[in-house]
């Protein structure tokens, strides 16, 4: 047994990163079809979370540096709270319970980790999960969800040896020095990329091939002259980024957050309208995201025309078989989304041009490297390196695909689920995108100063995907090509059924 393991550099800066206004925890929200069992979920957390072993290990920092420490004194009571909204205990009250949980930090003499299993007054329950960015990353805690949850109401009753954990424990063992894995920002490179999990704006696809050849060929020095010259290109390509448009989503944040996730909209529509777009599913949620984001501007009296919001998209660099690791495998990228765009099939067409841009950028290999070396600077290094990003960053948004059929967790089906990144700096918005049973939600948080009711903005995505939707159904074929031949189309008002939201009724007119 090994009580004291070196935290991996890249998992140091996510610890360093830690600010009262900003603090350094994903916050997950899970609701319920149903009242939860607090005691089976406890057995569940039990039999299935500890065996990962960073959920028994305290953080902490010497002169030596970073280090998980095993929590001898670990009681699993002290990181579940039961908890009952106030009167009327509804997604109101929730949503403000969570905000506050968001703005709580976790205690840094204990496991950075804590569920909070809520009441809520029509009878169903919710699950609010922090776990600190140290841990892991957003996919490696998606993978540790699926582990938490079964495909049936009936398994996995946790009062005896759990088979999955048994997997779990096996895999993971006791002694894994995270550490190698990102001191060598050239094995990065070196690896089969080819073999890396699909991430999400697959942003790494013309990298993969030049990986491959190096694989293959390990002599070919020019070759990696040639990565090495691209990555010093995006060094010189994000020092000189200028920063993007001045809305009232930038500012100096404060600690009282707030928190709104969306109705949940079908993937099937979402897949059908993008496909007749020519787009994908990505191009087409963030086109939504964009214009949902222009008309909460516009509803508050702000110009808009030609406005520019840069957000940090985090990137995956997970290979197939570090699926199930924990700590952070993940770089960033900037993408620019278009709310100066008021044509709606132009911002999308506009958004699917950029990120077609990000597919050949070696952004995500650079900043997973930057915070590498940050994690083994002195602190000021990495407050440089916050400064530089955030102070030309908007918001932080991610796009996370998770199970496409109904999970149960301690016997209860999960009806919709949410997670966000923390932002850093002085960043002030999250935005998340999440896919689960077939059925995708946005969730934004943000400061209080800067945005005081987000579910505004969260309310205008389904508006903005319905209005691509109905130029789908509405416009011939040959003229989607064109946004301007649209153009009157768009500004004409259009008398049409209310689309179907999923779980809702067919309308007699649809």
């Amino acid at each position: 047994m090994i009580s004291r393991e070196r935290v991996s550099h890249v998992d140091t800066a996510w610890l360093r990163m830690d600010r009262p206004e900003n603090l350094m925890q994903i916050v997950g929200v899970m609701t319920f079809v149903g009242r939860v069992d607090a005691e089976r979920l406890k057995r569940t957390i039990a039999h299935r979370l500890l065996c990962y072993r960073r959920f028994r290990q305290i953080a902490t920092q010497d002169a030596e540096g970073a280090w998980w420490i095993d929590d001898a004194d670990f009681d699993i009571d002290r990181h579940l709270c039961h908890s009952l909204l106030p009167s009327p205990g509804g997604k109101s009250e929730l949503q403000k319970f969570v905000a506050e949980l968001a703005s709580t930090p976790l205690n840094p003499a204990r496991p950075r980790w804590a569920f909070n299993l809520v009441e809520i007054a029509d009878g169903n329950s919710a699950l609010v999960a922090r776990i600190h960015h140290a841990i892991a990353d957003g996919i490696a805690l998606i993978g540790v969800l699926h582990t938490l949850t079964d495909e049936r109401i009936d398994s996995g009753q946790d009062t005896g040896r759990d088979t999955s954990s048994d997997a779990i424990a096996d895999r993971h063992g006791e002694a894994r020095d995270m550490s190698e894995q990102d001191d060598l920002f050239w094995r990065l490179i070196l690896e089969p990329l080819s073999e890396v999990t699909e991430s999400v704006l697959k942003v790494t696809g013309n990298l993969s091939g030049q990986c491959l050849a190096l694989r293959k060929k390990p002599t070919a020095i020019r070759d990696y002259a040639r990565v090495a010259g691209a990555i010093a290109g995006e060094i010189g390509r994000l020092v000189l980024m200028a920063a993007d448009s001045p809305t009232r989503f930038k500012g100096k944040p404060g600690t009282v957050k707030r928190v709104a996730w969306s109705e949940p909209l079908s993937l099937r529509e979402i897949k059908a309208a993008g496909k007749a777009l020519g787009c994908s599913v990505n191009d087409t949620l963030l086109a939504s995201v964009a214009g949902a984001l222009r008309g909460y501007l516009l509803a508050k009296g702000d110009a808009v025309n030609g406005a520019e919001i840069r957000a940090m998209v985090p990137v995956n660099l997970r290979a197939a078989n570090d699926s199930g690791d924990l700590g952070n495998r993940f770089g960033l990228v900037a993408l620019e989304l278009p709310v100066g765009i008021e044509n709606p099939l132009a911002r999308l067409y506009a958004t699917r041009a950029r990120m077609a841009a990000l597919k050949g950028s070696h952004q995500a290999l650079l900043t997973y490297a930057l915070l590498g070396a940050a994690g083994m600077a002195p602190g000021f290094v990495e407050e440089q390196l916050l400064r530089l990003l955030a102070g030309k960053t908007t918001a932080v948004m991610t796009n996370v695909p998770g199970p496409q059929q109904p999970r149960y967790l301690a016997g209860q089906r999960i009806d919709q689920q949410m997670v966000w990144v923390p932002q850093t700096g002085d960043i002030g918005m999250g935005v998340s995108i999440l896919s689960y049973n077939n059925r995708v939600q946005l969730g934004v948080i943000t400061d209080k100063g800067m945005v005081d009711d987000p579910q505004n903005i969260v309310d205008r995505f389904s508006d903005e995907f319905e209005k691509l939707l109905w130029l789908v159904l509405l416009e011939p074929g040959d003229r989607l090509d064109d946004p301007e031949a649209v153009e009157v189309s768009l500004n004409q008002p259009v008398r049409r059924a209310p689309l179907r939201r999923q779980g809702a009724p067919s309308h007699p007119s649809a």
